[in-house]
């Protein structure tokens, strides 16, 4: 059993109920193979702290940022909270070393990894709500999340495909995109999308991903090539 101590002393934190904690590190293939494990996957703990991190990330964009509108807060924690962010703070914080998955699931180290990472970093934080509260939650996001922002901003990598293609299309033809699910398929633990973007009638381009929002960025970015919008 991974030694979860460990990684509660690097990162400072204190659980309670400990079997909350491994659960959030539990892959939905561990327990094909581990069938008496005893814990079940993470995936409700991943639905419950995707809510919570939402609600911290916009509670604390609305009281430090009086001054900005909606829209930009909106692009703002997008960035934020997205897979690729979520990923990279994952991976910063040695989730890789903590992962309870299948054999074949440990030798996946491409984009079927980074969703894996996302989705427990998300997990995390449902079972930090449920064994410690709110409060924890809030500062576990504000010392390893939110201190991204700086950079979020300076670089201005909010300005994410989908987005400026919106505003592109909205622009120039009048036009706001729409987005569909053309094709989904593989097991449920590693599901693939295929997006098509559509302006009116017209389908401009698709997009594949492990989840719908990344097909769509796939999508917007194939768009703004083909349109020339970019």
């Amino acid at each position: 059993m991974k030694e979860f101590d460990v990684f509660e002393k690097k990162l400072g934190l204190t659980f309670n109920n400990k079997d909350l904690l491994t659960q959030a590190f539990v892959h939905r293939s561990y327990l094909n193979e581990n069938p008496t494990f005893g814990l079940d996957q993470n995936e409700r703990l991943e639905f419950l702290g995707d809510a919570v991190l939402e609600l911290v990330v916009t509670e604390h964009l609305y009281q430090d940022f009086p001054e900005k509108a909606e829209g930009e807060l909106t692009n703002w924690r997008a960035a934020l909270v997205n897979a690729k962010m979520l990923t990279g703070v994952a991976e910063e914080l040695g989730f890789n070393d903590f992962l309870l998955l299948s054999r074949g699931e440990t030798k996946e180290l491409g984009k079927a990894r980074q969703y894996i990472l996302a989705n427990t970093f998300e997990a995390l934080i449902g079972a930090l709500y449920l064994d410690s509260g709110y409060d924890a939650c809030d500062d576990f996001i504000k010392k390893y999340l939110l201190v991204k922002l700086p950079d979020i901003i300076k670089n201005k990598s909010y300005q994410d495909a989908k987005s400026h293609f919106q505003e592109q299309s909205q622009d120039k033809v009048g036009v706001t995109p729409l987005y569909k699910v053309v094709k989904e398929w593989g097991p449920d633990h590693k599901k693939k999308f295929t997006v098509a973007v559509f302006l009116g009638k017209e389908m401009v381009a698709e997009g594949e991903g492990y989840s719908k929002q990344e097909a769509e960025e796939e999508a917007a970015k194939s768009a703004l090539i083909i349109k020339k919008w970019n």
